[in-house]
């Protein structure tokens, strides 16, 4: 009579468990291999092409006429950070205008006015307080406007600012030298934003407008709403930003119209 192999049916029962095991575990380690391959692929994939982000900033603001905005300015001269402005901006793209009042410290009270083609080209302005009563007629490069400023006062605007970053931005394309990256989404006055991050080589920093560039973009305008430039030594040397921003507000020709009762642009001894 043939005898019952116990143990080898013992051993083979032992076995199966520890087999499965080793195929559960093999399984895991595919499909984890598989969805970090499938990762890197989607992340390399979903990397910021520079050329089509400028392309898209640059349509967005193309299909704004005119808006107005609470303006944010801060900037570093001869090596001083100087205090931050806060002020009512009014632009129009055409004929090409700037309506600005001072609503914080330290020029509060103050007032400019520039519109394309009057005035001889010149800019309108008075400071705020006991001497707003004298109204100055200048050139946009006059050294009274030119005084703690780093650009002539017509290069205010998102539209400046888009062209500013574009031209950093070819530049440094056409030279290999640029950076580009996205970081976190962020809240900036009160909206969704992008955050994208600009760097170009610290040894040729000297060949653009700073080292590094923090952009916030507005998520659903597409619009760029806020920038801080640091120099090479991570110092903040431009901050611009635009607070309460209304595309496509519905602005006149009053809102450039220094007779406006609203301005204070006709004191008795305007020069």
């Amino acid at each position: 009579m043939r005898e019952p192999c116990l143990g080898n049916g013992s051993e083979d029962t032992a076995e199966t468990p520890r087999r499965d095991f080793r195929k559960y575990v093999t399984r895991i380690i595919c499909s984890a291999i598989f969805a970090f391959a499938s990762m890197a692929s989607h992340n390399a994939s979903a990397e910021l092409d520079p050329e089509e982000w400028l392309r898209e900033a640059e349509a967005a603001y193309n299909g704004v006429t005119m808006y107005t905005a609470v303006f944010h300015k801060q900037q570093r001269i001869a090596g001083k950070l100087l205090s931050e402005e806060t002020m009512l901006l009014k632009c129009r793209k055409k004929p090409f205008s700037l309506y600005m009042k001072w609503i914080e410290e330290p020029y509060k009270g103050s007032e400019l006015l520039y519109v394309a083609g009057w005035n001889e080209g010149r800019v309108r302005a008075h400071r705020g307080g006991v001497l707003r009563f004298i109204i100055y007629n200048l050139y946009p490069k006059d050294p009274k406007l030119m005084a703690n400023e780093l650009y002539p006062v017509t290069n205010t605007g998102i539209g400046y600012l888009i062209e500013g970053v574009a031209l950093n931005m070819r530049k440094a394309i056409n030279a290999g030298d640029l950076t580009f990256s996205e970081n976190r989404e962020e809240k900036v006055y009160g909206r969704n934003t992008r955050t994208l991050e600009v760097n170009f080589p610290k040894e040729k920093v000297k060949a653009y407008d700073g080292w590094r560039f923090v952009i916030n973009q507005d998520v659903e305008s597409k619009i760029l709403v806020r920038i801080k430039i640091y120099d090479q030594d991570g110092q903040l040397i431009e901050y611009y930003g635009y607070e309460n921003l209304n595309l496509n507000a519905p602005l006149t020709n009053a809102d450039f119209d220094p007779k406006n009762p609203d301005y204070y642009f006709w004191g008795p001894w305007g020069r």
